[in-house]
């Protein structure tokens, strides 16, 4: 247990020092940063594990429909799920694959990145209905902020501004950007996992506010809706946290073990959740004020972790085993508070 609880953290200075050896053009950039390849599971996984199939990556929990989102990828649809029993309640046809999902508030759609096919998807739930929007090439994934939606297109390294179905503005972006999260209202930080580098806009005005280095190699990002953004270094094995005001700035580094991936936040519980795809685990941390977050607890997860998502309401957690199309619901202890 304790190598998955080990935590360290190092000041911004510290951090600066992992420099880049290139900063032009994609081509001289290093590939982007993948999960580990996870091996088979040598634990049973924690809580309860219900069978979806369909290679699932990517999952939302709407509280005013009661339904868990899950993306599938194989073929592409959006399954629609009982977040207490796991029960597939029906599936919605995508016109191409999602890695990620984001909601634009409770009751309201579920934005869906249909990579392959260059289009955001709005599903409204519970009856699934759908609206396709054209953005930029392989969008990747999108967020809800100042009565917009943005997109962030990896391979066209832009982020699309949507207003009222259609887009409005197109931002330039650090190099493919991955991961989209609103820190707090008006603000929207992207994370480009090519270039390493995070990027913060002004949602209102439509204009970037600060750039800053990202690690290692980042993949994911959650904002906590009180100013900070919580961004996975999964090459450099751990999460970094980055305050937002007066300007965008590293706060601290943790260390996470086993090639960190998918993350989640809990602002209520204060607690934030990140899978090791390395070793098959969901690593819980709390989250105290200013002070870096630290490692309190892990489960044995299904086998590929590379979705954690969290219902808001219970703090119940869902994790997604792409390998065996699994769906594993877990009730977390809760422990260091």
């Amino acid at each position: 247990m304790r190598e998955h609880l080990r935590c360290a953290v190092a000041a911004a200075p510290a951090l600066a020092a992992i420099t880049l050896a290139a900063c032009g053009s994609s081509k001289e950039l290093p590939p982007s940063p993948e999960p580990a390849s996870a091996p088979t599971t040598a634990e049973q996984p924690a809580g309860r594990v219900v069978r979806l199939g369909g290679a699932p990556e990517g999952a939302i929990l709407d509280p005013g429909a009661d339904l868990l989102a899950v993306a599938l990828r194989r073929p592409a649809a959006l399954a629609l799920v009982d977040p207490a029993s796991g029960k597939l309640d029906r599936r919605v046809a995508l016109p191409g694959a999602a890695r990620h999902l984001q909601l634009v508030g409770p009751g309201a759609p579920v934005l869906v990145t249909a990579e392959d096919a260059d289009r955001l998807i709005e599903v409204t739930l519970p009856k699934g209905r759908t609206t396709s929007i054209p953005v930029g090439r392989q969008p990747h994934d999108a967020t809800a902020a100042a009565g917009r939606i943005f997109v962030g297109n990896e391979l066209g390294d832009t982020v699309s501004v949507i207003e009222r179905g259609q887009v409005i503005r197109t931002l330039p972006a650090p190099v493919h950007p991955g991961g989209l999260a609103v820190p707090a209202p008006g603000l929207v930080g992207v994370v480009a996992v090519k270039e390493r580098k995070l990027a913060l806009y002004d949602a209102r005005r439509l204009r970037e506010l600060g750039r800053v280095d990202a690690g290692v190699g980042p993949t994911h990002i959650v904002g906590d809706g009180r100013g900070r953004l919580f961004v996975v270094d999964t090459q450099g094995d751990a999460v970094l946290v980055y305050r937002t005001r007066p300007q965008l700035a590293l706060e601290s580094r943790t260390y996470v073990a086993g090639m960190p991936y998918g993350i989640a936040v809990d602002p209520g519980r204060n607690r934030l959740y990140v899978t090791t795809t390395s070793t098959n685990r969901i690593v819980d941390l709390a989250l105290r004020g200013n002070h870096p977050p630290i490692a309190v607890d892990s489960y044995p997860s299904v086998r590929q972790p590379n979705t954690v998502a969290i219902d808001p309401r219970s703090g119940r957690l869902f994790v997604l085993g792409r390998s065996g199309g699994e769906l594993q619901i877990i009730t977390p202890r809760l422990r260091g508070r």
